[in-house]
């Protein structure tokens, strides 16, 4: 901050008479002082960036940014990052613990090398969200995949773990999917089916840039028009909805919008059994049987409209 020239003028007087002043400075302020015995801050010399530094940095934070973005455990942006809530191990350290593991089979060990892998296993649930289970089910499920896959790792392998360890979790997922994710039992064929349509469709959605028909969808998975309707139709048993749960903005559910029961239908039958029968009769009769059967009108009622009396109509 630099002072203007009457603030220097009046911060000198100040200083010399030893009483404040109206102005900013004062005899008592050290910038006050600073002025009246003539010290001036030099302003830092402003450097342009070079065009190609400049971008380089810019590239560079926005990289950074984007890798310290925050994931909150439900998806959102708020929260701790998965890295900072599980941190990796080195693979040195990782090669390091298993070759230790595999001698003493220590649970201490185990345990780190679990906790060590905690972030692969929220990564590989949360590519199976959305899907209508809860994404904290999902992480329990991973990680029974993640204890699987360290109790059985061979350290002599040439691989490295995370790359062992991705088949098992993502097969403990599907299993978990095929197995408990569905509210009516499905043959295990349509289920596996209706898994892959999912990826199948939604790449194809991508690459035409519209929704695939049901031929294309057959082509793409190698498979028949009535298998792939199969699989779809198969979808629909993966969750069971409750007859008292909201269906509309108005509020109805969809227990109210179900079709009622029409008792007119029963008669139905009884109708066109009886329909010979009934053009066969003289034409007053016939307009009886109509004002007492479909209209719903009383004996004295149909006397009153055919001037007739009640004791003809019965």
């Amino acid at each position: 901050m630099f002072a203007h020239p009457g603030d220097l003028r009046a911060a000198a007087v100040a200083a010399r008479g030893g009483v404040r002043t109206a102005g900013r400075w004062a005899a008592g302020d050290r910038q006050g002082r600073l002025a009246a015995e003539g010290r001036r801050r030099v302003p830092e010399p402003v450097v342009k960036d070079d065009p190609g530094v400049r971008d380089g940095r810019h590239r560079r934070g926005r990289r950074r940014r984007r890798s310290d973005r925050r994931v909150s455990p439900g998806g959102g942006s708020a929260g701790v990052s998965t890295q900072e809530r599980h941190p990796q191990l080195a693979k040195i350290e990782v090669h390091r613990l298993f070759r230790q593991f595999q001698v003493d089979r220590s649970p201490e060990i185990r345990r780190t090398l679990i906790e060590g892998h905690l972030g692969l296993v929220e990564y590989l649930a949360r590519r199976f969200a959305g899907r209508g289970e809860p994404l904290d089910d999902l992480v329990q499920v991973a990680t029974i995949g993640l204890v699987k896959a360290v109790d059985r790792f061979d350290p002599d392998r040439a691989v490295e773990f995370s790359t062992y360890a991705t088949p098992t979790i993502v097969g403990e997922l599907k299993r978990h999917f095929r197995d408990k994710g569905w509210a009516l039992r499905v043959p295990r064929r349509l289920q596996e089916l209706n898994l892959r349509l999912g990826s199948v469709i939604g790449k194809l959605s991508q690459e035409l840039q519209r929704s695939p028909t049901v031929a294309e969808i057959a082509k793409a998975a190698g498979t028949t028009e009535d298998e792939i309707l199969e699989g779809l139709d198969s979808a629909h048993a993966y969750r069971l909805i409750s007859l008292d749960a909201p269906a509309s903005d108005e509020g109805l559910t969809y227990h109210e919008q179900l079709g009622d029961q029409d008792s007119s239908l029963a008669a139905l039958d009884d109708w066109i059994s009886v329909r010979p029968l009934v053009q066969q009769l003289p034409p007053r009769e016939r307009r009886m049987l109509y004002l007492r059967f479909f209209k719903g009108l009383t004996q004295s009622e149909i006397a009153d409209q055919l001037g007739i009396s009640q004791m003809h109509v019965s």
